[in-house]
């Protein structure tokens, strides 16, 4: 369903497509067979070097490092979206109280002990960062990149302002952010800070129940 009103962000990215569950299934596809063909040519070098001759193990050995290394990399960059990038200063405090009232009881919690506030939408469950959002849809997860235009807000209210544009124009905030990276949600959990991670197991439980 679209949204009645429409971000005005979105007259800067008039290029890309309306974000819809259409477009997250073929984008995900797309990073999962970008994927395959970044590790599974390494691996085949590997087995295939082993096959040869077991004195070029050192070499298939680093080929089968490359081929693990590189989901990895792409995961860390996927958590990256939701990581703290400032610190909470005096002005936190009354930031904090702000998102707390655009948050439920459930929601308030979740975002003072992980950083991450969670929204439930029509293209799936969100999680909301200072500097990034993650989106679960289906069974994978999308990281997106996507900030508030003000540099010097308190980390609070950088996540109020996403999460206020998330409620305002969900496919339009979609649509403006950038796509970081796709995949596994375990993926990006393991790069996460411990206490985030929660926040992860949270939203993947609303989902499944959605």
């Amino acid at each position: 369903m679209a949204s009645a009103a429409r971000l005005p962000e979105l007259s800067a990215v008039p290029w890309r497509q309306l974000v819809d569950d259409a477009y997250l299934r073929r984008q995900g596809r797309l990073w999962t067979f970008f994927m395959f063909c970044h590790v599974v040519p390494f691996i085949g070098i590997g087995v295939g070097l082993l096959m040869l001759n077991l004195l070029a193990a050192p070499v298939a050995i680093a080929a089968f490092l490359h081929a693990w290394i590189i989901p990895e990399l792409y995961g860390l960059r996927g958590a990256n979206v939701v990581r703290p990038k400032t610190q909470a200063d005096r002005a936190e405090t009354v930031a904090q109280g702000f998102l707390g009232d655009l948050l439920n009881h459930d929601a308030r919690e979740l975002q003072r002990t992980t950083g991450l506030a969670m929204q439930q939408g029509e293209l799936g469950t969100w999680l909301v960062g200072q500097a990034g959002a993650l989106l679960f849809h289906r069974r994978r997860v999308y990281c997106f990149c996507v900030k508030a235009t003000d540099a010097n807000l308190p980390p609070s209210d950088r996540i109020a302002h996403l999460l206020l544009a998330l409620r305002t124009d969900e496919q339009g905030f979609a649509t403006v952010a950038n796509l970081a990276f796709v995949g596994a949600p375990w993926r990006v959990r393991r790069r996460l800070d411990p206490e985030m991670r929660n926040a992860l197991d949270v939203a993947r439980r609303t989902f499944v129940r959605a």
